[in-house]
């Protein structure tokens, strides 16, 4: 199989308002820290994937910005603050630039794995070509992973019931056994699962904290 070049894109909230529904989850622990802590065990395992050549998270958080910098990606100011498919557009058309095959990723997979995602990535290059691919996240409805080949608009239909809304806009699914890339965490219980995974050494140290 060709190896392909990818740009994997990140989009990450406002670390006050995002992953709401995990608020308390970790009640020693400030919600913030949380937020941050998935963001940077998502980028960090990104960054360690072979079949990813450069990472852009999008982001109008400060905090965000200079701990990903630190981890070597492009950051793009999220000037329109419209959302996150608004964000995925906006990275999208940026590593567009590139002329690579484009992936965006939520940034809630804290016990994501490079390997598995290096394995996503190549069985989605060797589908068909010219075609959107999409993975599910574990519960089968919503979207952990959208990629596009070069010249093809990533097209993000992300939030309630976007396996169905990604289907539907003509991206095939993508099917393969990667539990940590398809934990993405939304609730206290998710977290438990992720955590039943093997956390990101963010993530992990924080649950560490609280168990402390």
């Amino acid at each position: 199989m060709r190896q392909r070049t990818w740009t994997v894109v990140v989009p990450v909230k406002r670390l006050g308002v995002a992953k709401s529904r995990l608020r308390g989850a970790l009640p020693a622990v400030p919600h913030e820290e949380l937020a941050l802590a998935l963001a940077a065990d998502t980028v960090a395992a990104v960054r360690a994937c072979p079949a990813v050549a450069g990472v852009v998270v999008v982001t109008r958080d400060a905090r965000v910005a200079a701990a990903v910098r630190a981890a070597r990606v492009r950051v793009v100011p999220d000037a329109p603050d419209a959302g996150l498919n608004a964000a995925f557009r906006l990275g999208a058309a940026v590593a567009a630039g590139g002329g690579g095959w484009v992936a965006g990723l939520t940034a809630d997979l804290p016990a994501l794995r490079p390997a598995e995602l290096t394995a996503a990535l190549h069985a989605i290059a060797a589908g068909p070509p010219g075609v959107r691919r999409f993975v599910a996240d574990a519960p089968g409805s919503g979207t952990v992973l959208l990629a596009a080949p070069a010249g093809v608009p990533l097209d993000p239909r992300f939030g309630v019931g976007s396996a169905v809304a990604h289907e539907a806009g003509g991206a095939l699914p993508l099917a393969g056994d990667w539990p940590t890339l398809r934990r993405d965490v939304d609730t206290a219980a998710d977290l438990a699962a992720a955590a039943r995974l093997g956390l990101g050494p963010h993530t992990a140290a924080l649950t560490a904290a609280r168990a402390g």
